[in-house]
């Protein structure tokens, strides 16, 4: 009884910290301590925070008009992607934003350096003693029970009066770190003997060996993806690598010389780093995760331009890099026009300031003509990864509005839902406009099952799926087997990327943004994939219907009927 005592006499001095001279009005707090996380005691006051804040945005609003405007097919402006200051112009603080947050930061002799284009995100080190005196808090260190990862926080903090309404918010206080964050949503990687050779395979119909094991030409077969190579030198393929994941060049040619003898084995990639990022080639440094996605978007998208983007740990958002990606392609006067990342964590991990700040990010690439996807995570519905809960635990990005999920499938004829392929809705962000019929009719469909542990009014993902199951990949010079979302993710993307080649050499635009379209007129290029769930949570999860479904989305891709779709 006395150290329960003891701890709650802690979490009520975090909580009603120290009062201030200044007029400091309470910004944003959280009822306790995050499950998995102790507290430790109070932060040493010389430890350096390395500080971020956001600014408010001018017109968010405005942006998201924008983007709908761009990326519906019945818009009279769709297609007509907006320019770098353009989007700008609708992200960057007011004049009176800039000015006040200046001058606070000047009184406190704080010199800050912007972090993103539109100057909305600052950043700033600055040690705890001064950050518990501008923001009237305590920060305590709290260790991650389950790791023993240390971390300083607090649990609440507070800003000047005159800064409300320009001021979003500040990190790191309240956001706690993930220890599981960006991690790969691959599942296993395990040697394969007995491989199927390329030249036994044909795609004009679907061979019995993708039954078991998933190539190039399997993918090709089932969903009709062209060999012929794409033609156009403008349309980019982006492949995002994170936690010290490396691509690495030999395995990619071996990869190719086996399974894609039809084009050069010695088809390669670009690199593009941020955050200190590396890309290290000795086989010991290669990375099953990066490895399967440079692997299997040259591997699809023939001939498509393809980056790598190696995003390094001496990251500067908070989110383990996923901002500060999206912030470096936002630099670039042309960004790549599809953006895969089969990275993420779980909804619950980010504050929900944080979520809607990386969740614009995404509406502003979107806007500018990038299709952005993610993998939906491989925890069923009990998150990026399995694990036990007791109500149904969201992943994150999936939940944005502005980016398309992908799920995953397995089998052939027919395909079926991936236990593993999370899917479920947003507890951060409501249904928007493009999908709430689909989800009005699955939730009817769905009745009363679940009740209670689901959100039924949030943004439902995934939003299409693919194979996810029994990938042959090239890590080392060996061949082995990985199943995940992580598989499907680089496929959808790689399926874009030969549409936008198609689109652009008919001096049309990218697709950009693709929620609209794939819920609309894109949503008959789909094959509906009706049977199969995702437990967890001790339960059976959702089940695959008839339509949309929070397993498998709108279904898995047929390329002659997207042409069409997209009026080519």
């Amino acid at each position: 009884m006395v150290s329960v005592k003891l701890v709650l006499a802690c979490l009520f001095s975090l909580t009603l910290s120290k009062p201030a001279a200044r007029n400091l009005l309470l910004h944003e707090s959280l009822e306790g301590v995050p499950a998995g996380f102790q507290l430790v005691g109070p932060a040493s006051p010389d430890t350096t925070l390395k500080m971020r804040v956001a600014l408010v945005q001018s017109d968010p609003a405005g942006l998201e008009t924008a983007l709908y405007d761009v990326s519906t097919p019945s818009s009279a402006n769709y297609g007509q992607h907006l320019s770098k200051s353009e989007v700008e112009t609708f992200v960057a603080p007011t004049a009176e934003s800039v000015q006040a947050v200046n001058s606070w930061l000047a009184e406190n002799d704080i010199t800050a350096t912007q972090l993103s284009p539109a100057g909305d995100w600052l950043g700033f080190e600055i040690p705890v003693s001064q950050a518990e005196d501008i923001f009237g808090t305590q920060f305590s260190v709290f260790a991650h029970q389950a790791t023993g990862m240390q971390t300083v926080r607090t649990l609440s903090y507070s800003i000047p009066a005159e800064l409300q309404g320009h001021l979003d918010l500040v990190f790191p206080t309240i956001s706690f770190p993930d220890p599981n964050a960006n991690l790969p949503v691959f599942r296993r990687a395990v040697s394969k003997r007995n491989v199927p050779s390329e030249a036994n395979l044909t795609s004009d119909a679907v061979p019995s060996s993708c039954a078991n094991t998933i190539t190039p030409a399997c993918l090709q077969a089932l969903y009709g993806i062209p060999t012929t190579p794409a033609t156009q030198s403008s349309n980019q393929l982006g492949v995002s690598g994170f936690s010290e994941q490396f691509a690495n060049q030999a395995d990619l040619e071996t990869f190719l010389s086996q399974f894609r003898t039809d084009i050069p084995s010695s088809t390669t990639f670009s690199l593009e780093t941020l955050d200190d990022g590396l890309n290290p080639q000795s086989g010991s440094d290669a990375g099953v995760e990066a490895n399967l996605d440079v692997q299997y978007t040259i591997g699809l998208a023939t001939d498509v331009p393809t980056t790598f983007i190696s995003v390094g740990e001496d990251t500067q958002d908070g989110l383990g890099g996923l901002l500060d990606i999206i912030n470096f392609l936002l630099e670039q006067d042309s960004p790549p026009q599809v953006l895969t990342t089969s990275y993420g964590r779980n909804e619950n991990t980010v504050s929900r300031s944080v979520a809607n700040n990386l969740c614009n990010a995404y509406a502003q690439l979107g806007a500018r003509g990038t299709s952005i996807l993610f993998g939906s995570g491989d925890g069923g519905v009990s998150g990026i990864q399995s694990a036990s809960c007791q109500t149904f635990v969201p992943t994150f990005p999936s939940g944005c509005p502005f980016m398309t999920s992908v799920g995953a499938t397995t089998g052939i004829n027919p395909e079926t839902a991936a236990t593993f392929s999370s899917g479920g809705f947003s507890n951060y962000f409501g249904t928007p406009s493009y999908q709430a019929s689909a989800v009005a009719s699955y939730l009817q469909a769905l009745g009363s099952t679940n009740s209670g542990k689901f959100n039924t009014s949030g943004r439902g993902y995934p939003d299409v799926s693919t194979q996810g199951e029994n990938f042959l990949i090239v890590v080392d010079g060996e061949v082995r087997n990985v199943d995940g979302t992580s598989c499907a993710s680089p496929t959808f993307a790689s399926v874009i990327a030969l549409l936008n080649d198609r689109l652009i050499a008919a001096g049309r635009s990218p697709l950009g943004f693709l929620n609209p379209f794939l819920y609309s007129t894109g949503a008959s290029a789909f094959t509906d994939i009706t049977s199969g769930d995702n437990p967890g949570c001790n339960t059976n999860g959702f089940p695959a219907e008839a339509g949309w479904d929070p397993v498998t989305g709108l279904g898995t891709p047929n390329f002659a009927k997207l042409l069409t779709a997209v009026g080519l």
